[in-house]
């Protein structure tokens, strides 16, 4: 099972958003909303979405934001969502796609990475204590 990560592209848009709406399902989205927002997100480099690829299909996607702060001169990485097909769960893709931002966020030298997921995916908070995110807060 060959994965490659790499950046969205418009003709990942279908598949990331059937990820978004079945397997993080907190509001549904749509392919009109969707395709706006990532138009939106393209034009400013702080806002960043990558996929996990295999046979030419998203099968997983992380969204991220760098964020600035006050006494945090470079700032810090903020995952907005990821997602895992249910049927990939549990091979190791969600962690590719983990260390690939937290690469990233580390050859730009950001101060940390924050995440949120809501409260009722039990299972995800499983995944990031596993993959070494600790819980700060519940909200």
């Amino acid at each position: 099972m060959e994965i490659v990560v790499r950046e969205i592209q418009e003709i990942d848009y279908a598949g990331v958003l059937s990820l978004w709406n079945n397997e993080i399902g907190n509001r549904k989205l749509n392919a009109a909303t969707m395709a706006s927002d990532y138009e939106r997100m393209s034009k400013n480099d702080d806002y960043r979405t990558f996929v996990a690829v295999l046979d030419n299909k998203a099968v997983g996607f992380i969204t991220t934001v760098q964020v600035l702060a006050v006494g945090l001169p470079v700032g810090y990485l903020k995952i907005n969502g990821l997602a895992v097909k249910g049927e990939y769960q549990g091979k190791g893709i969600g962690t590719k796609l983990l260390q690939y931002v937290e690469t990233m966020a580390y050859e730009k030298e950001l101060s940390y990475i924050l995440l949120s997921s809501g409260v009722k995916r039990i299972k995800a908070h499983a995944f990031y204590e596993h993959n070494n995110y600790d819980k700060d807060s519940l909200l």
